[in-house]
């Protein structure tokens, strides 16, 4: 197995890694880290011993033997050691390598913490799509769909209307307007309805499909998107991302815009899509639907009270941890 990892400068001084993954990761011997890192056995295998002892990594879950062909043309297992060691041993590795992949791990941290995402534009081209592009698409489109952000830029868009007040009724109205057309267009409801109709206390999670943690947050419940399912909120996702696109060229080219033009526009859209239109303001109003929504979480609340918090979960784990380390420690002994 050769080495499947890079570390170089480029001209302009930038640190760079490529990376050739196959199977979702990389298997490494500690020889090819050696290598890799420009350092010696001995400390590559005492940097790979103090990250399996102190816990960071599960020896059993990132190590492998692979049968490899020696220089004496016999076959032996070699233990490999897949991604997620080679990047811990490359932040404890003391040697000019070691330092030029710190600094390229925090350049790429430091986008991260600043943008929100970090992304290899070269690997994405040269991928020519694949697995890891459509990911990346279709997260781009979930949160485009998200109520925050689709707001923004629903705002952002209506702003260029010619009849544009930030104070009118209209205007707090066109939001919604344009969100449970959308809703509607994707799954039969309004955003008020898809909530009033599937918050119920008695189902998992009280019914949501998407939140964050091991149970929903009270912030959560009144969200009409987290009560969709994987088809639809595909749907969604897909309808809400092609008509910003749209609305978005429509503004760049300056086209004179009303108010009414743009439902018009968004109505034609959905048309088009072969979607059906919401042509009323739904049975349910935003109200009915969060206070049931909030009746129906109080509700779901004292029915997992007695489960432990993640903060318990996260120290009962901590504990066991060290009862592992101190019990390895005692073994060797």
């Amino acid at each position: 197995m050769e080495n499947e990892i890079i570390i170089y400068q480029t001209q302009d001084g930038r640190t760079k890694i490529d990376v050739r993954i196959e199977n979702e990761t990389v298997w490494l011997t500690q020889n090819q880290m050696v290598e890799l890192f420009q350092s010696s056995k001995a400390n590559i295998s005492e940097h790979i011993s103090h990250i399996f002892e102190e816990g960071e990594l599960d020896e059993n879950s990132v190590v492998r033997n692979f049968r490899t062909t020696a220089s004496d043309g016999k076959n032996y297992n070699t233990k490999h050691y897949n991604l997620d060691v080679i990047i811990s041993v490359g932040y404890r590795v003391k040697s000019l390598r070691g330092t030029q992949f710190r600094i390229w791990a925090t350049q790429v941290l430091k986008e991260y913490m600043k943008k929100g995402f970090a992304l290899n534009d070269d690997l994405l081209k040269e991928a020519g799509g694949g697995g890891y592009w459509k990911e990346l698409l279709e997260r781009i489109r979930d949160i485009r769909s998200s109520e925050k952000v689709f707001y923004r830029q629903i705002l952002d868009i209506y702003a260029t209307s010619m009849d544009y007040n930030p104070n009118a009724e209209e205007t707090k109205l066109f939001f919604k307007v344009v969100q449970n057309k959308m809703h509607f267009a994707a799954h039969g409801h309004t955003a008020a309805e898809v909530i009033y109709l599937r918050a119920d206390s008695t189902k998992d999670n009280m019914g949501l499909t998407v939140f964050k943690g091991n149970h929903p947050k009270k912030d959560e419940v009144t969200v009409a998107k987290n009560y969709l399912d994987e088809k639809e909120l595909n749907i969604l996702n897909r309808i809400t991302s092609v008509y910003l696109e749209f609305a978005e060229l429509q503004a760049i080219r300056q086209i004179p815009m009303t108010m009414k033009d743009w439902i018009a526009k968004l109505d034609d859209f959905i048309k088009m899509t072969g979607s059906e239109l919401l042509d009323n303001p739904g049975k349910i109003s935003k109200l009915e639907a969060e206070n049931k929504a909030l009746a129906e979480y109080a509700k779901y609340k004292e029915t997992i009270k007695d489960e432990l918090s993640e903060v318990e979960k996260h120290f009962l784990e901590s504990v066991k941890q060290t009862q592992k380390q101190l019990e390895k420690k005692q073994i060797k002994k």
